[in-house]
């Protein structure tokens, strides 16, 4: 039996990349696709692993597979399919505990047949569009939204990417592959648990934070304002353009757009100025004095009633909540730098970061994954960059539940129409696929594939869609864990500290053995990714079943459910960061509410394992 003590100069190096690898996963140093593509690097040039055990994730069917359900969960998204089950899923009541019933089991159901990230993304807006009309904190909804995800995602092989990734693996190794609803057996308990929970008290822990508004909105009007262009002046503004009148950008303000009459324009650069042009600014108050100190600028007049015009809610481009995901080109970089209003065709009016607005100017300030950005933008940003384009954001929804069409822009309605009649076609796809992978009757991988091509034969998604679906960044770090993972096993690593667990543990029976695993996983899982902590643990789970003689679907079931119960911290379980904004959630909060549900979920998994298979 191997030991820590007798390990070879690879496994020492493999440790080391290991530890670097948790380090900079844990202090944000880079995208988790680069860093894990590096640690990685650093295996494949010292030799501990060959080049074709490096890059065997990229061919593995788990990666395959987890890239056919972005597309089909893409194309029940873009028919707008999910929006037939508001009257199931939002009920007349606002009494918390049934309200969390009525949409935490649908969203639980849905999240094992569709892959529950997109699910999150699909629900986060249209439950956030229910609670404001009902006056319901949307900080009392989205955890559980997210939890009620997370152990859906439990309940069948293809509900979340981590369950396929621990299937694909031991396919790899030659054990005998899960099917499909092997792990229902434990996720299904675990999702009763953790709904009762909810229901029966545990959202008196959920923090009240008001309507769903966010605090970033609010400051708006403080830091909106608005000017007229006039002809009072040797060289008014009217008659150039926005670059020329040096308008665009004053250093702690920006011109937002332009109202023209009823038409509300882009400020572009070579947008021509014109007398009577109300030109609106999101910046300080001393930027304002600044402009009214120019020729051929003037205040706006007020209402008749004595109020000022508010240009967040009069004649505005629509407005957007866009939330950054963690593998955005935005994260680590500010505005400025990301030539946000260029490349997105959209203006940041505000950032919301947990439950507080962001007080520095936006355009200086340093974006960070999760945060909540208030944007306003024509009506076509939603479908350029909606969550089916999840690299760049979690979600991206319209801020009062329904983008407002442009003055001018061509009626795209019967288009919409035509797709959202193709959603019981979408919906019967994703069904068959299920079918076929439960039945047998062809691989799931298989049954992905050939639902993924029918979306877009069919026209339920488009190939530029089907692209934008496709998370590239879980693809690789899938893809890079999985040569981590074979250099834990070939080098001994998995052996030696499965052996340790055991020595602490055997004495106690297997369960505790289950147990620590359990633990070993699920903390790795809250300090660095779902899909990371899973390809690293299960080489040791294995060696632990081999050296128990016990079976190796038992452990590798611990792996696939600690791996995804990610209840404490935003950052372990991508559902958890999307609703972070949203509901207006501090850090803190997860931890106070997900402590309950993480041993909630713990003693099931651990009982229902160890009664079923040791």
């Amino acid at each position: 039996m191997a030991s820590l003590g007798s390990l070879g100069l690879n496994a020492w190096i493999t440790v080391a990349v290991v530890i670097g690898l948790v380090g900079a996963l844990i202090a944000d140093w880079g995208r988790p696709d680069l860093v894990l593509l590096s640690g990685l690097s650093v295996l494949l040039v010292t030799g501990v692993v060959t080049p074709e055990e490096a890059f065997a994730g990229f061919s593995n069917s788990a990666v395959l597979t987890v890239g056919a359900l972005y597309v089909v969960a893409g194309g029940v998204q873009h028919t707008d399919a999910l929006s037939k089950l508001d009257r199931v899923l939002f009920p007349n009541t606002t009494r918390l505990g049934p309200l969390l019933a009525r949409f935490m089991v649908p969203t639980s159901f849905l999240s094992g047949l569709l892959n529950n990230t997109p699910i999150v993304a699909m629900l986060t807006p249209r439950l956030q569009k229910w609670a404001d009309a009902q006056g319901v904190p949307a900080s009392k909804l989205m955890i559980p939204l997210s939890y009620a995800a997370i152990t859906g995602g439990m309940t069948t092989l293809v509900g979340t990417s981590t369950n396929l990734i621990v299937a694909g693996l031991m396919e790899a190794e030659g054990y005998e592959p899960l099917h499909l609803f092997d792990v229902t057996w434990i996720g299904v308990p675990a999702a009763l648990v953790v709904i009762a929970y909810f229901v029966l008290g545990g959202h008196r822990l959920l923090p009240d934070r008001g309507t769903s508004a966010p605090a970033a909105e609010q400051e708006l009007d403080e830091n909106m304002f608005e000017v007229k262009v006039t002809v009072q002046s040797s060289r008014p503004p009217s008659g150039r353009t926005v670059a020329e009148a040096e308008l665009r950008d004053l250093g702690d303000a920006y011109l937002t757009h332009v109202r023209r009459g009823t038409q509300v324009l882009q400020a572009r650069p070579q947008l021509a100025l014109e007398q009577g042009d109300i030109l609106a600014f999101n910046g300080s108050l001393a930027a304002r004095e600044r402009l009214l100190k120019r020729p051929g600028l003037k205040r706006t007049l007020p209402h008749p009633d004595g109020h000022h015009d508010d240009p967040v809610r009069y004649e505005t481009l629509p407005l957007y909540e866009a939330v950054i995901a963690e593998s955005s080109d935005l994260v680590g970089t500010t505005l400025g730098e990301a030539n946000f209003r260029e490349k997105y065709q959209g203006v940041v009016l505000g950032i919301q970061r947990q439950d507080e607005p962001v007080t520095s100017p936006v355009g200086t300030t340093e974006l960070q994954a999760g945060d909540l950005l208030i944007v306003e933008a024509p009506d076509d940003f939603e479908e350029r960059w909606s969550s089916g384009s999840r690299e760049e954001f979690y979600l991206v929804a319209p801020r009062d539940g329904q983008a407002r069409r442009a003055e001018g822009q061509e009626d795209e309605g019967e288009e919409e129409d035509d797709r959202s009649g193709r959603a019981p076609l979408a919906l019967g796809l994703a069904g068959g696929m299920v079918l076929a992978a439960a039945t047998g009757t062809v691989p799931i991988v298989t049954a992905a594939f050939i639902a993924a091509l029918l979306m877009i034969l069919t026209g339920c998604i488009r190939i530029a869609e089907a692209q934008r679906a496709l998370n590239v960044q879980v693809l690789v770090v899938i893809a890079a864990a999985l040569g981590l993972g074979k250099a834990i096993e070939t080098t001994g690593l998995a052996e030696a500290v499965a052996q340790s667990v055991l020595s602490a543990t055997e004495d106690f029976g297997p369960v505790a053995v289950l147990a620590a695993l359990y633990l070993m996983t699920n903390l790795l899982t809250e300090i660095i990714t779902n899909n990371a902590a899973a390809v690293l643990m299960l080489p040791i789970s294995m060696a632990a079943a081999s050296s128990l003689g016990a079976p190796p679907i038992a452990f590798g079931l611990i792996v696939a459910v600690a791996a995804s119960a990610s209840f404490l911290t935003p950052i372990g379980y991508q559902t958890n960061l999307m609703v972070m904004a949203p509901g207006s959630y501090r850090f803190s909060d997860y931890a106070r509410v997900g402590w309950p549900v993480t041993l909630l979920v713990m003693a099931t998994s651990v009982t229902v394992i160890s009664l079923l298979w040791l």
